[in-house]
């Protein structure tokens, strides 16, 4: 059941909302990005979003497992290394739907209660990891899950922002099988919050903070 639940996790069809996000592909489009570059897009996603969020899923996974449950240090270390507002606040909205499924799953489980513990919104890689306890994946299982779901949502949005043929985008994801790869392992590889890599990328951040003062856009982010 624990391998069934880290494919769930990395299905788009999970009911925590995330068909409302598209993974900074939307403001990439917007600001002038064609079809053949989304697998330059997915490349550069894995190697400093992705990396950086499956990481933190799984700190939080861990910090899970412990007794008391504190996300707080894993939750202060990934607001500090995403300083762009509006993609914080894509985070703690997709965080919300993930905690509501953990909270309707597992309500009294002591990963969910720690949720409501933290100062600030949970942000999604972290909800993903209480999520992950309710579940009983592995970290690697989990590590896996939110690379994967990085590519698939690029490539489902890609459907709506870019159309084409719907097996391009299956061959983007197997292409980038070897960058996913090298991103799961470098976020196994992250021991404690201060050692969580800062990876992000300038443009997609000037991106979304162009696109959150679009008043028609398709996804939040």
């Amino acid at each position: 059941m624990a391998s069934l639940a880290s494919l769930l996790l990395g299905d788009g069809r999970l009911p925590v909302g995330a068909y409302t996000y598209s993974a900074g592909l939307e403001p990439a489009v917007e600001a002038g990005l064609t079809r053949d570059r989304i697998p330059a897009l997915l490349k550069a996603r894995l190697h400093t979003t992705a990396v950086t969020e499956a990481a933190v899923a799984v700190l939080a996974l861990r910090a899970a497992r412990q007794d008391p449950v504190d996300y707080g240090p894993v939750q202060e270390a990934l607001a500090a290394r995403t300083p762009v507002a509006p993609q914080r606040e894509a985070s703690a909205a997709l965080g919300r739907g993930v905690r509501r499924l953990a909270r309707r799953l597992a309500p009294d489980h002591p990963a969910v209660t720690a949720l409501a513990a933290l100062s600030s919104r949970p942000l999604r890689p972290v909800t993903l990891g209480a999520l992950g306890a309710v579940l009983k994946v592995t970290e690697t299982e989990l590590a896996h899950a939110v690379v994967y779901d990085e590519l698939q949502t690029i490539a489902s949005a890609a459907l709506k922002l870019l159309p084409g043929d719907p097996l391009d985008s299956v061959a983007w994801i197997l292409a980038a099988e070897p960058d996913a790869a090298w991103a799961v392992t470098a976020a196994l590889a992250v021991r404690s919050p201060d050692r969580l890599p800062a990876r992000t990328a300038p443009l997609t951040e000037q991106w979304a903070l162009e696109h959150a003062r679009r008043e028609r856009r398709l996804f939040l982010a």
